[in-house]
């Protein structure tokens, strides 16, 4: 099986190319530039390079989330127009799950972090087995502090975009603490189709339609919203 699987939740972007288990190809990209313009060039050079035709590709997978509220949208809207365009299935996995997946080697428990501002992360807690990520909690949006009150002296590879701001605030309280290297610690294209292999081959694709973005919190925007009507609201009760 044929998968092209899309990782923009984050800062990077990367899109991978596997068959089955094994990796053909993977492009990786942390410039700046937003995913808007990377993703699909990545993409498309990537299919060509390879000399793999875009009707190949027996399903496709995209990172949906949770992680930025644009780059989730622009990697879900990318894969529903791509499997639309081919009549072929689809399926999102967790941001967090791929991580693990990226970075199942290292062989050892697993905290994949992500910035989510305002001294939270995204979060989830995996324990490489086997060179399989098993999970521990579900993915989640807690405080810095909360996080490091659950890990205590546990020892753990701190994997994502957060790793460092997680490591720098709580090494004092979480001694254990270990950043993963930092080619394992993004989120790849890979990671994405690594985890979704085992549910695309369970039956659990999707369709096009169906493929929707998982944000663990509003956007910020919308946040700000509800809370303007929420005072608003107490206003017109006083």
């Amino acid at each position: 099986m044929k998968i092209l699987a899309f990782e923009s939740s984050s800062v990077s972007a990367s899109v991978a190319l596997t068959e089955d288990d094994t990796l053909i190809a993977q492009s990786f990209q942390n410039c700046g530039l937003t995913h808007s313009r990377t993703l699909l060039p990545l993409a498309e050079n990537l299919l060509a390079g390879c000399g793999v035709p875009l009707s190949s590709i027996d399903a496709f997978a995209v990172a949906h989330g949770p992680g930025s509220f644009t780059g989730v949208r622009i990697g879900v809207a990318t894969v529903k127009g791509l499997a639309l365009g081919t009549d072929k299935p689809c399926i999102g996995v967790s941001t967090l799950e791929a991580m693990a997946w990226n970075a199942r080697a290292l062989g050892a428990a697993l905290c994949c972090v992500m910035d989510a501002r305002a001294g939270q992360v995204y979060n989830a807690l995996f324990a490489a087995e086997d060179l399989t990520p098993r999970r521990l909690c579900a993915d989640r949006a807690l405080k810095l502090i909360e996080l490091g009150e659950e890990i205590g002296g546990t020892p753990y590879f701190l994997v994502g975009d957060g790793a460092d701001l997680c490591y720098n605030t709580l090494k004092e309280s979480c001694p254990s603490l270990r950043p993963a290297p930092p080619e394992l610690r993004f989120a790849g294209g890979y990671g994405v189709a690594a985890a979704a292999l085992p549910l695309l081959q369970g039956g659990q694709a999707c369709s096009p339609q169906m493929l929707d973005a998982f944000y663990l919190r509003r956007p910020q925007a919308e946040r700000e919203r509800l809370k303007r009507l929420s005072g608003q609201q107490q206003s017109n009760q006083i």
